[in-house]
């Protein structure tokens, strides 16, 4: 009852308010996206690199803020579209960077498919052992395919084309940061129309009470599989960004840490909210930069000091409790 309540409250929402807080979400990049070009114009490789594991913490958010998935293993699907979209420069000759970009897409996707079938075969603990058992697995392949992949030495010799065949990719980022945002935008619009569909409220569903879905008729294990691809293409399309940014791809791209530092970044923002991902990746990414510059050999303890009051203080993450205390704020006002 709770969950058809709660689907039917989403429903009914004015299509307008929806569509207000889409175009506050799309200003909202835009003008912080102007922002850091202003203030970092020395730094905007740092910045890319933000907007591409903000592409790897939504799709983390799909499946966990979203299904209630339990994973430590999604770097595997960013890995993958980063190996797919160098692999494709640097072996094939594609140096189209949307060809390169739907390469990683398609990458995500399939490594996205093969976790879901493995995953979903289990729940809880032992579904969280099987995604680090998945990470390790794709990062053993890696390294050992080092003909295709360059193993422990990396990726190198990725020459990524001009945008539209105008915008060369320079050494001072300009052109990357700039089809990272495009990248970003496109999907977070998407990734909105998604979550408020049907498809999006049945998953959210399936988090709250997967039996009574089951009653319903509905295929809890079907939903979570196309989930899962979803999230593969949008990780995909970050690990593609991050290759063709860096033109280089590490093992690094499929490590447990990586995969670790996503979950970090989405409970921080907090779960189930898109704007909760994002807000999460660049305060963690932003504080991790200038503390580690401030202080190279103690910033490990304040970022596990933010960590532990965030945790405490803002259990919903700091985007989260936020809109939970200004939504109270207004209510009281009323």
């Amino acid at each position: 009852m709770t969950v058809a309540m709660n689907n039917e409250t989403i429903l009914n929402r004015p299509r307008s308010g929806a569509l207000k807080w889409d175009l506050i979400g799309i200003i909202v990049i835009v003008v912080c996206a102007a922002l850091g070009y202003v203030l970092f114009p020395d730094n905007l490789a740092l910045l890319t690199r933000i907007l591409a594991v903000a592409l790897l913490v939504l799709s983390l958010d799909l499946v966990t803020g979203y299904c209630g998935v339990a994973t430590l293993g999604h770097a595997a699907l960013f890995g993958s579209g980063a190996y797919a979209a160098g692999i494709l420069s640097a072996h094939f000759g594609i140096n189209n960077p949307f060809l390169m970009t739907f390469g990683g897409i398609i990458a995500g996707a399939i490594a996205g498919l093969f976790c879901a079938v493995i995953m979903l075969r289990a729940h809880g603990l032992p579904q969280l052992v099987l995604s680090i058992a998945l990470i390790y697995l794709f990062h053993e392949f890696a390294n050992k395919a080092s003909s295709w992949t360059g193993g422990s030495d990396g990726l190198a010799g990725i020459m990524p084309g001009p945008v539209f065949g105008l915008y060369e990719f320079d050494l001072f980022g300009h052109t990357a940061y700039f089809f990272g945002v495009a990248l970003l935008l496109i999907v977070f619009v998407l990734l909105r129309i998604l979550v408020r569909s049907p498809f999006g409220l049945l998953c959210r569903g399936i988090k709250e009470d997967p039996l009574r879905i089951r009653a319903m008729g509905a295929s809890p294990k079907t939903a979570l599989v196309k989930m899962y691809v979803i999230s593969g293409a949008v990780a995909g399309t970050g690990g593609a960004l991050s290759a063709i940014s860096t033109q280089v791809v590490a093992l690094d791209a499929l490590s447990f840490t990586q995969s670790a530092e996503a979950l970090v970044m989405l409970v921080l923002g907090g779960t189930g909210s898109l704007f909760g991902a994002i807000a999460g990746t660049l305060i963690f990414m932003l504080f991790e930069d200038y503390v580690s510059a401030a202080n190279p050999f103690h910033w490990l303890t304040m970022v596990g000091a933010l960590l532990i009051a965030v945790v405490l203080f803002a259990p919903k993450g700091i985007y989260g409790t936020a809109v939970t205390r200004f939504s109270r704020r207004g209510e009281g006002s009323q």
